[in-house]
């Protein structure tokens, strides 16, 4: 199929006789693209309001960091602006008795609005540390770009390498294991957080820069107190049967956290067992 030339005043088509026909047009207007994956997620108001439907604030609270807990799935919709914070909110406290019941439901939808809102009046810290790392390590220690076996999903820690194909495969990758893959690229494999934000934002399809680069500067400690570690234990307890968690699949990821500290910060005191 030829490439169709493309301005910003193309007008788009609109109307297709299948899923397949789009999706030949899509590529058609990006041939310089890599990859050649369509996913299975539809976009659109009537999916957006079927999704919100479905929410259950007060299950999603107690149950969000397991992989089969009552997530949304809603970001990519107010990602493309599909359907909007305060939306969301209302119906969250329509749909429960106290509000109370919809408290952590309503915080992440909070801390969507806080990263837009730092990100508004500090643009400059989208891809700039705000603060110095927390590691004892200093910048010029970490790598300027994401290592092959990473972008390729075989690292040889089951987990992650799965989580990464979760990603490439779907557009989509759970909050929990966003965090994770993240803690493994800037903590495990020493790489720069923004060399990892970058690839997320390639692959996600509700990647948004504010949301997505402060949360990977939360983790990497250049926006938070301390760093994000995790270990095999914590996969195994809310990815079980989602990922490979066998301890011989994931020797890098098996240790208590006082040897992992020990073993990633080396330069920073012992912590206490």
């Amino acid at each position: 199929m030829t490439p169709t030339p493309f301005s910003s005043c193309t007008l788009l088509r609109k109307d297709f006789s299948s899923r397949e026909e789009l999706i030949d047009y899509v590529r058609a207007l990006s041939p310089q693209a890599e990859g050649d994956a369509s996913y299975a997620a539809l976009g659109g108001a009537t999916q957006a309001r079927a999704a919100l439907s479905a929410a259950d604030p007060a299950l999603y609270g107690r149950t969000r960091n397991y992989h089969d807990g009552k997530v949304t799935r809603l970001s990519p919709y107010i990602t493309h602006g599909i359907i909007d914070l305060n939306t969301v909110r209302n119906d969250a406290l329509q749909k429960t008795g106290p509000p109370e019941q919809a408290y952590k439901f309503i915080q992440e939808l909070g801390w969507r609005d806080f990263w837009h809102r730092v990100a508004r009046q500090h643009p400059e810290w989208l891809w700039s540390d705000i603060e110095p790392y927390k590691t004892g390590w200093q910048p010029a220690d970490y790598a300027d770009h994401l290592p092959a076996d990473i972008a390729g999903a075989t690292t040889g820690v089951a987990a992650i390498d799965g989580f990464i194909r979760q990603l490439f495969e779907t557009g989509y990758l759970h909050n929990h294991a966003r965090m994770y893959v993240a803690s493994y690229v800037v903590h495990f494999r020493r790489v720069k957080w923004q060399a990892g934000a970058a690839w997320f934002l390639q692959h996600l399809l509700d990647g948004d820069a504010p949301s997505n680069n402060f949360s990977w500067q939360w983790i990497a400690s250049t926006f938070a107190a301390k760093p994000y570690v995790f270990n095999l234990e914590n996969v195994a307890k809310y990815f079980a049967g989602a990922v490979d968690t066998r301890p011989g699949n994931n020797r890098a990821i098996d240790a208590e956290y006082p040897a992992l500290a020990a073993l990633l910060f080396p330069h920073l005191p012992p912590q206490a067992p």
